[in-house]
C-alpha cells in the first residue's frame, strides 16, 4: 500500500504542467487559475482540471476572497517535498546567459515557500547563530535578545500550531537555512519594509535599505555581495 500511495503521489507531478504550476506557487503567494494557466502556458480549462487533480492529492487547497477565487501550496510540507524535488531539474547544466543570470540570482536569495533561502537564507541563520538570537542547543529557539531584536526592527511573529522555528535544507547552498514562523514573518516584513524585493522565479532582489536591519541580525551584506 505504501508503495501504492508513493507512486500515486509521484504521478501527480509527473504532468510537466502540474509540476511547473507547483514551482510557480513555491513563492508562498495565493495564485488565480488563470495566473497559473500562464505559467504552465496551458488553456485556462486545462488548468482548472490539474488545480482539481493537485487539490485531490493534497498538494493545494483554493481559496475564496470575496468573488474571487486562488489557489495556494497546502501547507509548508507540501512546499518542502517540491523545493527538495527541484533540486534534480535546478542543477542540470544552464544554457545561455538568461538562464545562467536567473540560476545566480536564486541562489543568492530567493522565497523557500514563505521564507527566504539561498546565500542570503543561510547567511542569516549563522547571523542570528553568532548574535545569540537565536540557540540551537537542544532545538532551535528564539531567545529573549532574539526577541528584542526583532521587535525593535518592526517584526511581528503571529500565533500558530506551526513551529518557530526549523532548519531547512537548502539545495544551493546545501547548508540549512531557517523555516518557521519567525522566518515567515521576517520576509514578510522585509518586502513591506522596502528591504526586500520578490523578483518573479521566486527571486528575491536584497535592496540597499536590507543593510542595515540585517547587520541587526548578524548579516554583512555588503560582505556577502563580494566575490
Amino acid at each position: 500500500m505504501e508503495t501504492i500511495a508513493l507512486a500515486e503521489v509521484a504521478a501527480v507531478l509527473a504532468d510537466p504542467s502540474r509540476a511547473s504550476m507547483c514551482l510557480a506557487l513555491l513563492d508562498g503567494r495565493a495564485w488565480t487559475v488563470t495566473e497559473l494557466a500562464g505559467a504552465a502556458e496551458v488553456a485556462a480549462s486545462t488548468a482548472s482540471e490539474h488545480v482539481t487533480k493537485l487539490t485531490e492529492a493534497g498538494f493545494v487547497v483554493r481559496v475564496k476572497q470575496g468573488r474571487h477565487s486562488y489557489v495556494r501550496i497546502a501547507d509548508p510540507r507540501v512546499a518542502e517535498l517540491i523545493e527538495h524535488l527541484a533540486q534534480h531539474a535546478e542543477h542540470r547544466p544552464v544554457k545561455g546567459l538568461r538562464s545562467s543570470v536567473r540560476v545566480k540570482r536564486l541562489e543568492f536569495a530567493r522565497t523557500c515557500y514563505d521564507h527566504l533561502a539561498g546565500t542570503v537564507g543561510v547567511a542569516l541563520r549563522d547571523g542570528m547563530l553568532a548574535a545569540g538570537l537565536i540557540d540551537d542547543a537542544g532545538g532551535l529557539t528564539l531567545t529573549d535578545r532574539g526577541r528584542e531584536v526583532l521587535g525593535a526592527l518592526g517584526v511581528e511573529i503571529d500565533g500558530g500550531r506551526r513551529p518557530m522555528l526549523r532548519d531547512c535544507l537548502d539545495w544551493t547552498v546545501r547548508r540549512d537555512h531557517l523555516a518557521g514562523r519567525v522566518p515567515a514573518a521576517l520576509l514578510s516584513h522585509g518586502v513591506s519594509a522596502g528591504w526586500l524585493s520578490r523578483e518573479g522565479n521566486r527571486a528575491v532582489k536584497v535592496l540597499p535599505a536590507a543593510e542595515e536591519p540585517f547587520a541587526e541580525l548578524g548579516v554583512d551584506l555588503v560582505a556577502l555581495r563580494s566575490p
